[in-house]
């Protein structure tokens, strides 16, 4: 297999799971497990002391994440899991729903005070669940354990470390080569310019078979995508604290993108999922991701050879010589007061930076680490897709700047419900940005 191929199999899940100490047949059972250490006290904006053992006993806690429940991803946080239970010597509760369910559900259990421990989280989620007043600061475990600063901003909100970064990327295109090369398109030589994107989609369509060119995501989940290409047309999505979609560039953009709909080259009723499992049987050319999918992509597809075939492209432009948008995407493990969250905090700064398990998690899952030693590690240096991805797609990738307020699942649930009218043909573009920007802003307040 090429250099290219993906790190979940150069570097197998076996010796993933090996590294973790743990029998590949038994990923549930503890065995031997590398050591982590977990230290630190300190005080946050919930009751309680700050999580870290610092010395006290470990006692059972409930760890919370939607990769339970993903075939790609799991492995990779049952032999976390086990590994510490091992370590530790002590019960670990998985708690699991899938991610286009999953915020609402933590919250509502962490609301309700149903849910204390430990909490996988996107960054983009830590403003809403902070207002609950029941994640700890965990500025003190984040101390001296090598995570870049980048990765520690990232999982904080107005200034607190409300969670420890676990994994932090971004989401843009990938593709596959050899269906591209069919429309003499090679990676390297991606269309740089909306036209010329649209003109290599209209190419792919051509080609027949009932491909879709680009498996965009359409349906209303997951539809926030739209927003990176509101801001590749020019709109800044907010401008203090005023929403600016309806504006031209927001108009023109979800015009372009209901064009691309009608004519075929993106299909209906596609969220992240289906996009990767249509990618993976050959049916899309092109679709939105962060590196964890080139795992699900590569597990699903009957074609050996996917892995030798994915590329990361940068998004195209409106015009030659403007940046590239990508959005930044990272994952990060929080800690809800309340019973076990001592040994919840250890249990983070033990996922996230010890060494040796970071490496194994990220020959599963393929997820860029978050501390300096394992950037600089072979493992992550020698993955070609994982550099490319990071050279094209992370370099140039923002943050959504609605992430800076509390209800932005809301504004964003607003938006995407005014885009799929334009996408079903019940609403114009500009009257459905007026609406979707004229509900954002009384949601900001």
């Amino acid at each position: 297999m090429s250099d290219s191929s993906l790190m979940s199999i150069e570097f197998s899940r076996r010796r993933a799971l090996q590294l973790f100490g743990i029998g590949a047949a038994a990923v549930t059972l503890a065995a031997c497990a590398p050591t982590g250490t977990g230290s630190g006290t300190g005080t946050g904006p919930a009751s309680g002391s700050a999580a870290g053992l610092n010395g006290a006993d470990p006692t059972d806690f409930s760890f919370a994440s939607w990769s339970f429940t993903e075939e790609a991803a799991a492995p990779a946080l049952e032999a976390i899991v086990a590994s510490y239970q091992d370590k530790q010597s002590v019960t670990v509760d998985d708690v699991s729903f899938p991610y286009n369910e999953y915020f609402n559900q933590l919250m509502l259990q962490v609301r309700g005070g149903q849910f204390t421990g430990a909490a996988h989280v996107d960054v983009a989620w830590l403003g809403s669940l902070a207002a609950l007043g029941k994640l700890q600061d965990l500025s003190s475990l984040a101390e001296g354990r090598g995570y870049t600063d980048a990765a520690l901003k990232a999982a904080q909100f107005d200034g607190t470390q409300y969670a420890l970064p676990w994994t932090i990327g971004a989401i843009g295109l990938v593709t596959n080569a050899e269906i591209l090369a069919k429309v003499g398109v090679a990676p390297e030589e991606f269309p740089t310019t909306i036209d010329a994107y649209e003109k290599t989609l209209k190419d792919l369509k051509g080609l027949g078979g009932g491909l879709i060119p680009y498996a965009a995501s359409t349906k209303a989940a997951q539809l926030k995508d739209i927003l990176i290409w509101m801001q590749t047309f020019g709109s800044p999505l907010v401008d203090g604290g005023t929403v600016t979609i309806g504006d031209d560039a927001s108009i023109e953009a979800v015009t372009w993108y209901k064009g691309l709909y009608d004519q075929g080259l993106i299909a209906a009723d596609v969220d992240r999922f289906d996009a990767r499992s249509l990618f993976a049987q050959g049916r899309a050319a092109i679709y939105d991701d962060a590196p964890v999918g080139r795992n699900a992509v590569v597990g699903e597809s009957p074609d050996p050879d996917l892995a030798d075939k994915l590329a990361p492209v940068s998004r195209p432009v409106l015009k030659d010589g403007d940046t590239p948008r990508a959005l930044v995407w990272g994952g990060a493990i929080a800690v809800v007061d309340g019973d076990g969250a001592p040994t919840a905090g250890d249990f983070a700064q033990f996922a996230t930076s010890d060494l040796d398990t970071v490496l194994a998690d990220y020959a599963v899952r393929g997820l860029p680490p978050v501390t300096t030693e394992a950037q600089e590690s072979a493992v992550v240096k020698d993955d070609v897709f994982g550099t490319l991805f990071s050279e094209r797609i992370t370099a140039t990738a923002t943050s959504n700047p609605f992430w800076a307020f509390t209800s932005y699942s809301q504004i964003e649930t607003e938006i995407a419900e005014q885009v799929q009218a334009v996408l079903v043909g019940s609403a114009t573009p500009a009257d459905a940005m007026k609406a979707a920007g004229e509900a954002a802003q009384k949601l900001i307040g």
